[in-house]
């Protein structure tokens, strides 16, 4: 059945603004647990707007803002607070500390990472034999995690201690079309979810949680989504963008996602087998307003619709994120245009949600 455009639609507009709290949020240190920078960053932004909210025993924020008009849909968006990072596991002296990841991280790229080390940033780096002095059969052999250290030096070793986390030290800045930081997996599901909240339609009871600890497996969104009990849910998140050209100068067919083709719609991934009527409402919308999209390759990696489908008596749930490079690493690159698309793109699809949407 095909959407039919209304004239004085418009989206949410992705300016200076908007960009500035995106680095305000990449900047901050929240690693899975400790999401309390980011939390009070989004409290502020919702302050401001007068929305109401509760922060949820376990850490979540859910907000609810009702639509004009009596049983109006219950859509709930969800994008997560926290980031992957590192937590001091063993105190060695000197300023040296053995760590764990928290999250999914790859221990070859962190050697030489500068980093910060608890909720008061103090810098380190993450230290390694350099290559000078490692064997041939080193050299040969995957780097692991147990080789490496966070170095704070001397003067720094009492001011962190184990339990404390750590993220990367990588400041947010704009590369021309492109945006670069850390944790825009996932800061810019929550700047975007911040400007649906400001920018809500009136069609629907818009239900939005900024869930904590995504990145050690869905645990807030599961918790959010059984409270709040959506009628259909949203996950807004970053997915990897894996369009770099082949070695060999084959063809890249697990490309996963593209940069500058638009926000990925989920059809399947490791946790979820998206609602394929909210993948359908996607996409007739993102062809009636001639908002690019792409659909996200079937395959692995999950986000918290894996958690909020599962809830109650299940949750019509689909995923929609924006792709980046390099994701889950000490600096990711998106286009401002993906973003800008995925806002217009959601924005747009709440604001044609009705209570027929999950007969059609």
């Amino acid at each position: 059945m095909a959407i039919r455009k209304k004239p004085s639609w418009q989206a949410p507009r992705i300016g200076v603004g908007q960009i500035n709290l995106l680095e305000n949020l990449s900047n901050a240190s929240a690693i899975s647990g400790q999401e309390d920078a980011v939390r009070k960053i989004v409290l502020s932004e919702i302050k401001s707007h007068g929305s109401d909210y509760e922060i949820d025993p376990l850490g979540n924020v859910l907000v609810t803002v009702k639509g004009r008009g009596r049983s109006l849909p219950k859509v709930m968006l969800a994008a997560h607070m926290d980031e992957v990072g590192f937590m001091l596991v063993n105190d060695e002296g000197e300023g040296l500390f053995s760590f764990r990841a928290v999250g999914g991280l790859d221990a070859r790229q962190l050697a030489g990472k500068a980093v910060w080390v608890g909720k008061d940033q103090h810098p380190a780096v993450i230290g390694a034999k350099p290559i000078h002095l490692t064997t041939y059969s080193e050299r040969q052999n995957t780097m692991g995690m147990a080789s490496l250290r966070i170095d704070l030096g001397p003067s720094n070793s009492k001011k962190a201690q184990v339990g404390d986390q750590a993220t990367f030290a990588t400041k947010f800045t704009r590369l021309g079309p492109s945006l670069r930081g850390k944790a825009l997996d996932d800061r810019l599901g929550v700047a975007t979810l911040i400007e649906l909240i400001k920018n809500a339609p009136a069609n629907i009871d818009l239900l939005a949680a900024f869930t904590v600890q995504e990145e050690i497996g869905l645990r807030g969104a599961q918790v959010a989504a059984h409270r709040m009990q959506p009628d259909l849910a949203i996950a807004l998140d970053c997915t990897p963008a894996n369009d770099l050209p082949m070695w060999d100068g084959s063809a890249n067919e697990q490309y996963n996602t593209k940069l500058d083709a638009g926000p990925a719609i989920y059809v399947a991934d490791r946790a979820t087998l998206s609602d394929p009527r909210l993948v359908a409402h996607l996409q007739r919308v993102g062809d009636t307003y001639k908002i690019p999209y792409q659909i996200r390759q079937p395959g692995g990696g999950g986000t918290d619709a894996g958690s909020i489908h599962k809830q109650r008596g299940g949750i019509p749930s689909v995923s929609v994120s924006v792709p980046g490079r390099y994701l889950h690493t000490a600096a990711s690159i998106v286009r401002l245009a993906d973003w800008r698309n995925h806002v217009g793109l959601i924005h747009a699809a709440l604001s044609h949600i009705d209570k027929n949407t999950l007969k059609r």
